[in-house]
């Protein structure tokens, strides 16, 4: 089953990265998925600040948290263990067109971590969350075409990301906000 996917990664990065737009699509493309490396959230933030107020973002930043950690933590762990090489280390006519983050492949962090954070964000500010929802998976594949991930990277992110909500939902549910409820109650 492994080496099938591997496979259709290597088929389906071939032909996306031998179908290029146009260098000045390409080089809007790569600014936008530049957003994904963590840019955007502050935007996010400064707008849920100036629509909401500072307590609302205080209380959306601390539903966030736990989701943020929960992907971060399972985003190393799995990173390290599976150590899966880029495409542009695999196949030897790739380059990578956009800097990669880190060292290894598989998940893809773009995906899993703005995802994590976005779904968090689609539950406490639906309005700002929906459109969220979709900047993860572009990035994803844009770091496909690009040439520093495979498509099974973003699937694989796609779903740790939203385990990563899950999880990161329970630890808010169970464990943090009764504490900070605690607090400002007591």
């Amino acid at each position: 089953m492994l080496k099938e996917i591997a496979l259709f990664d290597e088929k389906f990065s071939r032909y996306l990265y031998s179908h290029r737009l146009s260098e000045k699509s390409d080089a809007w493309l790569r600014r936008y998925t530049r957003l994904g490396d963590g840019y955007v959230w502050a935007l996010i933030a400064a707008l849920i600040l100036a629509v909401d107020g500072p307590m609302f973002l205080a209380k959306v930043l601390a539903q966030v948290a736990p989701s943020l950690v929960v992907a971060l933590a399972l985003y190393w762990i799995v990173k390290l263990s599976s150590r899966r090489r880029r495409p542009f280390e695999a196949i030897p006519e790739f380059k990578a067109l956009v800097p990669p983050l880190d060292k290894y492949s598989f998940p893809s962090g773009h995906t899993m971590n703005n995802l994590a954070i976005a779904t968090t964000v689609l539950l406490t500010v639906p309005a700002a969350g929906a459109v969220m929802m979709a900047l993860p998976l572009t990035w994803g594949f844009l770091r496909v075409y690009f040439g520093v991930h495979w498509l099974s990277d973003v699937v694989g992110g796609f779903l740790l990301g939203i385990l990563s909500f899950a999880l990161g939902q329970l630890l808010w549910i169970f464990a943090i906000a009764p504490l900070v409820l605690g607090y400002f109650q007591g």
